[in-house]
């Protein structure tokens, strides 16, 4: 879990910790990197507007940088354009989420796909 808000964090935390996932939260795309680096995750959620690496680098960082072209990444975010969302999923996102319509429900049945554990 990638957010620079401290309230967007916890709150993404206790949703995801609810469901059962074990979470680890970043302040930025530069911590989540440096996290990646050391150890193995399943799936990242990130932010896009965030100091030093933005949600779509840090995307970007993760395919070509890291090498990890399997690790599913969603991107949680206000920037609503259709441009944006393009960028994400070119980016290498497998999911867009826009904040102004976020819905747990939706977000962990998104999760549940991309980790195969659909019901």
């Amino acid at each position: 879990m990638v957010d620079d808000s401290f309230t967007t964090r916890e709150l993404l935390r206790s949703i995801l910790q609810s469901a059962g996932y074990d979470v680890t939260a970043a302040i930025d795309g530069a911590d989540a990197l440096d996290r990646l680096r050391s150890t193995t995750y399943d799936l990242v959620v990130s932010d896009i507007e965030m100091p030093r690496v933005d949600g779509f680098t840090l995307t970007t960082r993760i395919r070509r940088e890291l090498a990890l072209s399997e690790l599913p990444v969603v991107l949680i975010t206000s920037l609503a354009s259709e441009e944006h969302r393009r960028r994400g999923l070119e980016a290498g996102a497998q999911a867009y989420i826009v904040k102004s319509q976020f819905n747990q429900d939706s977000l962990l049945k998104v999760i549940q796909q991309l980790l195969g554990h659909e019901e």
